[in-house]
């Protein structure tokens, strides 16, 4: 149930407190769709007009416990640079940290995720292949990094940027994908369409022998998607319909 009308009583700047209820929500939605992953993974997203600041969900809460004021404002290194009274998992920041320092605004928002279809599509010796829809929106366009075991060595860093190459997804073999963008609206557009293209592509498979779509095809779809995109506003208009959902279920991320 919705909560009451309130009003904001957090200080920061207008636009760190858009980010906080963008983020907020954003976690919201993941868990709505069944994307959380007990208390783990991350959504993670530059404060705007700060260098090197983030925010990020509080170690130890939920998905559905995350709020604009409870969320943790840290630095690179992962220490807590705000009001918040939670902790991080600073482990668990590791890579994300590392594509934000060196990626730019082009990793403003990135998210982390362990739901079943990635991580079986992760865990696949082809990876993503063509065999649905919206496998074709991604096809030459994610990296691919080898399993390391837990991504908690800074040194790793060097190796996971290179394998993302010019990409915005990385598929962590075995393990689960980072997605990135420069927006949170444009990170879970992405984040939604890989989802569904590794729920379909692990349907498909378990049938037996997919049908594959050629690559003629594929660079038609791609080319034809980009003439549309801009009709999505470049997932704000994804992002925007799937706030109205869950505030409709419960609005206390709002505050």
């Amino acid at each position: 149930m919705a909560t009451q009308m309130k009003t904001r009583d957090f200080e920061c700047s207008d636009a760190e407190w858009q980010a906080r209820q963008d983020l907020a929500a954003c976690y919201r939605i993941f868990d709505h769709l069944g994307w959380g992953e007990s208390i783990y993974n991350h959504i993670s997203v530059a404060v705007p007009g700060e260098e090197d600041v983030f925010l990020i969900n509080p170690f130890g809460l939920l998905y559905d416990e995350v709020t604009a004021s409870n969320l943790v404002k840290i630095d690179v290194e992962g220490n807590n640079v705000g009001q918040s009274q939670y902790m991080v998992n600073k482990a668990g920041f590791t890579q994300h940290a590392y594509f934000h320092k060196h990626l730019g605004r082009r990793a403003d928002a990135i998210c982390h995720v362990h739901t079943t279809a990635t991580m079986a599509v992760c865990s696949h010796k082809d990876g993503l292949v063509p065999t649905n829809f919206y496998a074709c929106n991604f096809q030459n366009q994610i990296g691919y990094h080898d399993f390391e075991g837990v991504t908690v060595r800074a040194e790793e860093g060097e190796r996971l940027v290179e394998n993302l190459g010019d990409h915005s997804i990385l598929m962590l073999r075995n393990h689960g994908p980072v997605v990135m963008d420069k927006t949170i609206p444009g990170m879970f557009v992405k984040m939604w369409a890989l989802q569904r293209a590794c729920e379909i592509q692990v349907a498909t498979l378990s049938q037996g022998e997919a049908n594959i779509i050629s690559q003629d095809v594929v660079d038609v779809h791609q080319r034809d998607l980009s003439v549309m995109a801009s009709q999505g506003g470049a997932g704000v208009f994804d992002f925007e319909a799937w706030k109205r959902r869950v505030s409709k279920i419960d609005d206390s991320w709002k505050y």
